[in-house]
């Protein structure tokens, strides 16, 4: 999710180069939305973002401010009615808003939008939701309007919105989506992780606060903090840990380094005898590297990844990540063929992919198999927007982590401690959300959702 305003220039390249290096954050569809100062134009499509962009769809969105959104669906099925940006109008015109997390009182919030203020919803997605609140929230200026509609917003946020004057980007009050801030050709850029600005020559200026409303228009930028938030942090670790890129800048960290060293504190807690260490392309490369570094056994490539396939965790439903799974990994049995192997991956969450990789492993002639994870065991469903929502996909929600090594065939299996993870990153109780290990939620919520709830209304 990206915005830019670039007075002057076409603002639609920057967003798709920008938007390209965000395609790991979202496989399922693409949109661009843009303004020239008279009206909005979008083009959006199922499929990644060069599928669904090509020359003579850029030619068409000329404008010097521009959103765009790559989605991953937690709310709404994947399909293309709910691909973002979604454009409505309102009480303050046209409005397009491309969103990334997750509200928890969406179906509260739209049966209140249709009942006062007769909206007419077109997709089963909150981030519908979300645009009819903005669009219609009251306020002289776009700062107290969303000040307005903050406080009936639920869960997590992160947006960049788009009017014919204006590029807005927002933070939730406990930051639990990433958001950051900076300057490209004179003009600015708001994306959800500072990898995006890389790969446009954009100078990264800082992240958006916790309950910080960036506001870009001719007359420059203005910054305001909403006065409801209370001082306190929640990013998702699991950003930290699988979702964002290891280039990325997070909670003043880059992602790399933080990621080594979740490696390394891994060697530390679970020592073991091996020949080489092996890391799960590409989001537990670099903990392989920090576990090889500190435990001095060797790092080696023993699993090719098909780049090609795509992130099978953030398929939209269990038979597709099956089949990406079969697909992703390849062993090299020239390598592995009687060796003692330490395999370091991110996390285990349903228990899709690791079993299959164990096999690929000792298929390949591997002597011993030993997991280390970089994620606690995963007992909670994530209700702030990483689609695992009820506890009976997540396999330590029913299993110990001895059931687990059986299941998945390892010879020895090493998680994450909360404690080992909190001396990584910094300190977890209060400046992040970690309720997906603990079921400790930085917001109430009910113990069990529906992703489809607002569907089938």
């Amino acid at each position: 999710m990206l915005g830019v305003y670039t007075p002057g220039a076409d603002a639609v390249r920057l967003a798709f180069f920008s938007l390209f290096a965000l395609q790991h954050r979202g496989q399922e569809s693409a949109g661009i939305a843009v303004s020239d100062g008279e009206a909005l134009k979008v083009h959006k499509a199922m499929g990644l973002v060069t599928q669904v962009f090509h020359e003579w769809h850029l030619e068409r969105l000329s404008g010097h401010a521009a959103i765009g959104h790559t989605r991953y669906s937690t709310t709404g099925s994947s399909k293309s009615f709910n691909s973002q940006p979604i454009i409505v109008q309102g009480a303050h015109g046209e409005l397009a808003l491309g969103h990334n997390g997750n509200l928890i009182n969406a179906l509260e919030l739209r049966r209140r939008l249709e009942g006062e203020w007769g909206c007419r919803f077109e997709t089963s997605t909150d981030t519908e939701v979300i645009a009819y609140l903005l669009a219609n929230a009251p306020g002289p200026t776009w700062e107290a309007r969303v000040a307005n509609a903050m406080p009936s917003l639920q869960g997590a946020y992160s947006l960049v919105f788009l009017t014919r004057e204006a590029l807005v980007g927002v933070r939730d009050p406990l930051g639990i989506r990433p958001l950051c801030l900076g300057r490209v050709d004179g003009g600015w850029i708001i994306a959800s992780e500072s990898c995006a600005l890389d790969h446009v020559g954009a100078r990264f200026l800082r992240e958006v606060e916790p309950g910080e409303v960036v506001v870009v228009d001719e007359k420059g930028a203005r910054f305001h903090r909403w006065s409801g938030h209370d001082g306190r942090h929640a990013l998702c670790v699991f950003e930290l840990i699988y979702f964002a890129r290891p280039d990325s800048v997070l909670a003043g960290k880059r992602v790399y380094s933080v990621r080594m060293e979740m490696g390394a504190q891994l060697a530390r807690d679970y020592p073991v005898e091996a020949d080489m260490v092996v890391g799960i392309p590409d989001s537990a490369t670099a903990a392989a590297a920090g576990y090889s570094q500190e435990s001095r056994i060797p790092f080696v490539e023993g699993l090719v990844k098909n780049r090609y396939v795509g992130r099978t965790f953030i398929q939209p439903d269990q038979r597709l990540r099956d089949v990406g799974v079969r697909l992703k990994f390849n062993p090299l049995s020239e390598v592995l063929s009687g060796k003692r192997v330490v395999v370091v991956d991110d996390s285990i969450v349903r228990g899709t992919t690791t079993p299959h990789v164990v096999r690929l492993f000792k298929g390949a002639g591997a002597r011993e198999v030993h997991m280390r994870v970089c994620a606690p065991p995963i007992q909670w469903p994530c209700h702030f927007g990483i689609d695992m929502v009820t506890r009976r996909e997540l396999l330590a929600a029913n299993h110990t982590v001895e059931e687990i090594r059986e299941f998945i065939g390892a010879d020895s299996l090493g998680y994450m401690t909360i404690p080992s993870l909190s001396k990584v990153v910094g300190g977890l109780e209060g400046s992040f959300c970690h309720a997906c290990f603990t079921g400790r939620y930085p917001v109430p919520v009910q113990l069990e959702m529906d992703k489809l709830a607002l569907e089938r209304r």
